[in-house]
C-alpha cells in the first residue's frame, strides 16, 4: 500500500486512456510452454489489449482488498458475503510471510488464521473471484512489510533485491504458498484469477533482475496471468514494469490510467486498465496530533470517492478498493514509516473503509453499492445483511498480579548491548540492565537512536522516556553513582514497512533492527557490561493460584505507583448472549478501552488484541465476539507500561470513540 506519501507532480498527460479509442497494439505474448504444474488447456482467465476475459467473455473486475490474516477466521464468510452484497466480484488479498513462516522452514499455513486456501474457497462459495498478492514484500502497513524478522539474521541478506540469499528465501516461501493454492486457480475451476509480482516495486528500486527473477519464480508456480502494480507516474512505472507481465497502477485512476498508457510502451506489458489500489481513505498513526482518517460525516469526500469509481466503471475498466475491509493489526502486527522519526501505525486498520474494523457497513459502503448497481445487471447484487449491534461490557476492575520485571527469564550477559534480532527475538520488548560501578553523568544515548521507545529506570523508578516517534526525542539526563542500577526497557513499535526513492532518507526498509544498536553512552562515557532479558510477550504470565480470592501480592501492590516499572493487571468479566444463535458471535463484538491506562497491550482469553496508547487517535481495541465465551468467565490481562495506581478499569462500548490526548511523557 502506498497512499499517504506525496509523489512528484505529473506533467500534463494525454486524455485518460479509458476515454480514448484502443491503441492498435499487439496482444500480450503467448504464455510459456506448459510445465509440470501448467495445463495445456486454454486459461479460463486471460486478457487482450482492452478487456479481461473470463471463460472467453469480457469481465470487469469490481474488486476490493481484504486480507484474511487481519480478520478472525470465523468472520471470513460474513465479510466476504458483505463484499458481494456491495457489488464486488473479486477480492484482492495480501499474504503475510511472517505469519506463515515465523521461523525458517516452519510453515504455519495450516493454522486457522493462516489458511489462505480456506479463505479463497469461502470466497468462491460466496460468488467471488480472488487475486493473490503474495509479495514476498507486501507493505500494507504491516510489520516489516510482511517479512519475517529472521531474514535479518541471514548472512548477506538484502531484501527486495536480486541477491541470492533473498531470492532463495523468497523462492522457497512462494513455492510453499503455491503448494497450498495451486488447485484453486481459475485454470482448475477455482476462484484465483491473477497473481501480483512483488508490490509497487517501482517506488522502491530499479533492480530489474530481481523483478524478472520473481516473475520467473511465479511463472513456474502458477498458471494464471501475472501483473504488476505501481504508482501512476513515469519513474514508478519504469522501475516496476516487468516484460511479459501486465502493468497496472494504483491511486488516482484519471492520471494513473493515462500514465500507464503513456509511459509503458512494451506491448507485452499492456492490456486492460486496472486501478489495483484505489484508496478509500487511509491508515492512522499514533500521536497526540494525529487524527483518525475517515470519510464519515464528509459528504463531499464520499461524493469524490464515488465519482472516481464511476469514472472507472463507466469506461468498462477495472478497480480494486483499498481497503474494502481493513481489519486489525492484532498483537504486534503493525508497521511503521521512517520520516526522520518513527511514524507508527495504530493497532486498528479501520482505514475509513466501507466495512469498518468490526465488519459493520458504513455510509461509504452504501454509497459505493448504489454506484456499482448502475454498472451490473439489475438484481445481480444480493441484499446486504443488517448490521448487528455491538455489545457492551460493564466496568471491569483490574488488579495487579505481577510486575513485568518479576517475570524475567534467562539473562544474556554481554559487554555491549545486543539487538533484539541477535537475541533471536522478533517482537515485544528487551530489558537492558547495568550495575553501575563508577560515577556517570550526562545525557543518555541508547545506541545510535531509540529503537523505538526507551523507558529509563534508575533503581526501579522511571526517570524518563526516549521516544523515536518524535522528531526530537526527549533528552534524559542521568547522574549515577556506584551501586545504582540502570535499566532500559526498549519497545519495538513496529519495523518500517515502506520506503520510497523519494523519501529523502536512508533505505529504512534495510534497517529492521530493534533494541539497542551500538553503544549506550552517558555523557562522553560508554557504558559496558549488560544483563539482557528478552521479553517477546508471546503470552501473558499465568495468574497466581486463587487470584480471585486473594488480594494482589503485597510486593506487586507496593510497586504500583507513579514511576514504577510495568505491571500486569488482571480481571474477569461475563457477558450474556449464548442463546443468540441468529447473530452469532458478532453480537458479542465490542470496543474495549482502558481509559486510565497510558500505554500497553491487552489480552482477552490469552489472545493479544494489540497496543493501546493514550495519545490516540485510537482509544479502544476491537474485541471480536469470537474470542468471548458467552455466559462464562472471560479473562482480561493488561500490561500497563506506565502504571500509576493500584487498579485499572476496562470496559466495552458499542460505539467507538476516536480522540487524541497529550502524551504524559512529553507534556
Amino acid at each position: 500500500m502506498r497512499r499517504l506519501w506525496p509523489l512528484i507532480i505529473l506533467l500534463a498527460l494525454a486524455a485518460p486512456a479509458c476515454a480514448s479509442a484502443p491503441l492498435p497494439l499487439p496482444p500480450p505474448p503467448p504464455p510459456p510452454p506448459p510445465t509440470a504444474v501448467q495445463s495445456a488447456v486454454a486459461p479460463a482467465f486471460t486478457y487482450d489489449r482492452n478487456s479481461f476475459l473470463l471463460d472467453g467473455e469480457p469481465f470487469v473486475i469490481i474488486g476490493g482488498q481484504m486480507d484474511p490474516q487481519r480478520i478472525p477466521p470465523a468472520y471470513w464468510r460474513d465479510r466476504l458475503a458483505k463484499a458481494r452484497a456491495m457489488g464486488l466480484n473479486t477480492i484482492f488479498s495480501y499474504v503475510y510471510w511472517n505469519l506463515l513462516e515465523p521461523a525458517p522452514g516452519q510453515w504455519r499455513g495450516g493454522d486457522e488464521g493462516n489458511d489462505i486456501a480456506a479463505f479463497f474457497r469461502t470466497a468462491q462459495e460466496e460468488g467471488l473471484k480472488v487475486v493473490l498478492r503474495p509479495g514476498p514484500y507486501i507493505c500494507g502497513e504491516r510489520e516489516w512489510g510482511g517479512f519475517p524478522a529472521w531474514l535479518s539474521r541471514v548472512a548477506g541478506m538484502r531484501v527486495r533485491s536480486s541477491n541470492q540469499p533473498f531470492m532463495d528465501a523468497a523462492g522457497a516461501y512462494l513455492a510453499r504458498l503455491a503448494d497450498d493454492l495451486r488447485d484453486l486457480q481459475a485454470t482448475r475451476g477455482g476462484p484465483l484469477l491473477m497473481v501480483q509480482v512483488e508490490n509497487e516495486y517501482g517506488s522502491y528500486g530499479e533492480d530489474h533482475a530481481y523483478t524478472r527473477g520473481t516473475r520467473d519464480i511465479l511463472r513456474g508456480l502458477f498458471e494464471v496471468p501475472l501483473y504488476t502494480n505501481d504508482g501512476g507516474v513515469d519513474w514508478t512505472l519504469a522501475g516496476g514494469e516487468v516484460p511479459g507481465v501486465l502493468a497496472e497502477i494504483d491511486g488516482d485512476p484519471r492520471s494513473g490510467f493515462a500514465a500507464r498508457d503513456r509511459y509503458v510502451t512494451d506491448p507485452s506489458e499492456l492490456g486492460p486498465l486496472l486501478d489495483g489500489e484505489y484508496y478509500t481513505y487511509g491508515p492512522d498513526f499514533w500521536g497526540a496530533a494525529s487524527a483518525h482518517n475517515t470519510a464519515a460525516g464528509q459528504p463531499e469526500r464520499i461524493g469524490s470517492l464515488v465519482a472516481d469509481v464511476e469514472f472507472v466503471l463507466a469506461a468498462n475498466n477495472s478497480i480494486s478498493l483499498y481497503m474494502f475491509h481493513g481489519g486489525t493489526n492484532f498483537g504486534f502486527g503493525n508497521g511503521a514509516i521512517w520520516k526522520n522519526y518513527t511514524a507508527v501505525f495504530v493497532t486498528s486498520y479501520d482505514y475509513g473503509a466501507p466495512l469498518d474494523e468490526s465488519g459493520r457497513a458504513t455510509d461509504l459502503y452504501f454509497a459505493f453499492r448504489d454506484a456499482i448497481r448502475k454498472y451490473v445487471p439489475e438484481g445481480s447484487i444480493p441484499e446486504p445483511p443488517a448490521n448487528v449491534p455491538l455489545g457492551e461490557i460493564e466496568n471491569i476492575t483490574l488488579t495487579p498480579t505481577v510486575a513485568l520485571f518479576d517475570t524475567l527469564g534467562e539473562k544474556t550477559t554481554s559487554v555491549a548491548p545486543l539487538t533484539m534480532e541477535e537475541l533471536d527475538q522478533a517482537y515485544g520488548l528487551v530489558l537492558y540492565e547495568h550495575a553501575v560501578t563508577t560515577a556517570l553523568q550526562g545525557i543518555l544515548q541508547p545506541g545510535d537512536r531509540a529503537r523505538d521507545r526507551v523507558i529509563v529506570y534508575v533503581n526501579g523508578t522511571k526517570v524518563g522516556v526516549v521516544d523515536s516517534t518524535y522528531s526530537q526525542p526527549a533528552q534524559v539526563h542521568l547522574s549515577l553513582q556506584p551501586g545504582d542500577t540502570l535499566q532500559l526497557l526498549v519497545e519495538n513499535l513496529g519495523r518500517v514497512d515502506y520506503w520510497s526513492r523519494e523519501s529523502g532518507t536512508f533505505v529504512a526498509l534495510e534497517d529492521p533492527y530493534k533494541g539497542i544498536v551500538g553503544n549506550v553512552t552517558i555523557g562522553a562515557d560508554v557504558v559496558s557490561e549488560w544483563d539482557i532479558y528478552s521479553l517477546p510477550l508471546d503470552a501473558p504470565p499465568p495468574p497466581a493460584p486463587n487470584t480471585d480470592s486473594l488480594p494482589a501480592p503485597a510486593s506487586v501492590a507496593a510497586v504500583v505507583a507513579p514511576g514504577s516499572p510495568p505491571v500486569f493487571f488482571r480481571g474477569t468479566f461475563r457477558v450474556g448472549g449464548g442463546g443468540n444463535t441468529t447473530a452469532g458471535p458478532a453480537a458479542l463484538d465490542t470496543f474495549l478501552a482502558v481509559p486510565d491506562g497510558v500505554k500497553g497491550n491487552v489480552w482477552v482469553n490469552g489472545f493479544n488484541l494489540g497496543r493501546y496508547w493514550i495519545v490516540g487517535p485510537q482509544q479502544s481495541l476491537y474485541l471480536p465476539g469470537t474470542l468471548v465465551q458467552p455466559d462464562a468467565e472471560n479473562e482480561i490481562v493488561v500490561l500497563e507500561l506506565e502504571p500509576s495506581g493500584e487498579t485499572l478499569t476496562a470496559s466495552g462500548a458499542a460505539e467507538r470513540v476516536w480522540a487524541n490526548y497529550p502524551d504524559p511523557d512529553y507534556v
